[in-house]
């Protein structure tokens, strides 16, 4: 058995269709031979049809997600997705300067069907606190 090319925590939602978010972030990393662990700030309801609900997470849940995975497996690198507000953002920013893992930002605003992700006024918490964290 190889060992995993690295550990990558992703902090995203959750797609129930399987497409995107989370689930594909969790496909991408084990395809290439990585250890994909995750952190999840919404839980979405959608198919191939749309985005029919968005729920986020408390705050605190999205970090202790988080802390519990970097605290005892670590992370070689931490990939961002859905963040779905400015306070979501602001805490994940807050989790990634803890950590010395360089962090891949993908901005998700919109879905591919058109429905809104992220509200306006998270757009320039984005812009302003996840591009300069990103590597």
């Amino acid at each position: 058995m190889t060992s995993p090319l690295g550990r990558v925590l992703i902090i995203a939602g959750s797609d129930s269709g399987g497409g995107a978010g989370i689930q594909a972030d969790i496909k991408a990393v084990t395809a290439m031979g990585g250890y994909a662990a995750t952190a999840i700030t919404a839980i979405t309801v959608q198919n191939t049809l749309g985005v029919h609900g968005v729920y986020p997470l408390p705050l605190d849940l999205i970090e202790a997600q988080a802390r519990a995975v970097l605290d005892d497996i670590g992370a070689d690198a931490i990939k961002t997705g859905m963040l779905g507000s400015t306070e979501v953002v602001e805490r994940v920013a807050a989790i990634l300067d803890t950590s010395d893992a360089p962090s891949v930002v993908d901005p998700v605003m919109v879905a591919k069907g058109g429905a809104p992700l992220l509200p306006d006024e998270a757009v320039q918490a984005v812009r302003g606190l996840m591009v300069p964290r990103a590597a």
